[in-house]
C-alpha cells in the first residue's frame, strides 16, 4: 500500500547514539510531506481530468459512429435516388422515342395520303379539262356548221308569221 502524507508525517525514527540531526531530518520530512501532498493532489486532479476526457472521448466516439452511420445512410440514399432517377430518365427517353416514332409514322401516313389525294385530284382535273375541251370543240364545230343556221330558220319563219299576224 502506498504511503500517504500522513504516514510520512507520523513516522518516528529510533534514536541512536550519534544519529542524524533531528531538526534537519524533520525539515527534510516536512519538505517531503509537502511535495508528496502536492504530487498526490496533482495525481488525483489528473485522474479526474483523464476520467472527464475519457467520458468526452466516449461521447465524441459515439457521435462519430452516429455521423458515420448517417453518412453511410445518406450515401446509400443518394445512390438509390441517382439509380431511380437514371431508371426514370431511361423510361422517359423510351416513351419520348415511342411518341416520336408514332408522330413520324402518322405524319408519313398523312403525307402519303395527301400525295395520293393530290394525284387523284390532278387526274380528275385532267379528265375534266379533256371533257370540257371536247365539249367546247363540239360546240365550236356546231357553230361552224351550216346546220346551225338551219336550226334557227324554222324559228325565224314562225316569228315572221307571228309578227305578220
Amino acid at each position: 500500500m502506498p504511503l500517504t502524507p500522513l504516514d510520512i508525517h507520523n513516522k518516528e525514527f529510533t534514536r541512536g547514539f550519534r544519529g542524524y540531526d533531528e531538526d534537519e531530518v524533520n525539515d527534510f520530512l516536512d519538505q517531503v510531506i509537502k511535495d508528496y501532498e502536492t504530487m498526490t493532489r496533482e495525481k488525483k486532479e489528473m485522474e479526474e481530468k483523464i476520467q472527464q476526457l475519457e467520458e468526452r472521448l466516449s461521447h465524441f466516439s459515439t457521435i462519430e459512429k452516429t455521423l458515420n452511420q448517417s453518412i453511410l445512410v445518406a450515401q446509400e440514399t443518394a445512390e438509390d435516388v441517382r439509380h431511380n432517377a437514371e431508371k426514370e430518365a431511361k423510361l422517359i427517353v423510351k416513351e419520348a422515342e415511342k411518341n416520336a416514332d408514332r408522330i413520324i409514322n402518322e405524319a408519313l401516313a398523312k403525307s402519303r395520303k395527301l400525295t395520293f389525294d393530290i394525284d387523284e385530284l390532278k387526274k380528275e382535273a385532267n379528265v375534266y379539262r379533256t371533257r370540257f375541251r371536247m365539249l367546247i370543240e363540239a360546240q365550236l364545230e356546231l357553230l361552224k356548221n351550216d346546220e346551225w343556221d338551219k336550226m334557227f330558220s324554222p324559228i325565224e319563219e314562225n316569228e315572221e308569221e307571228v309578227v305578220s299576224k
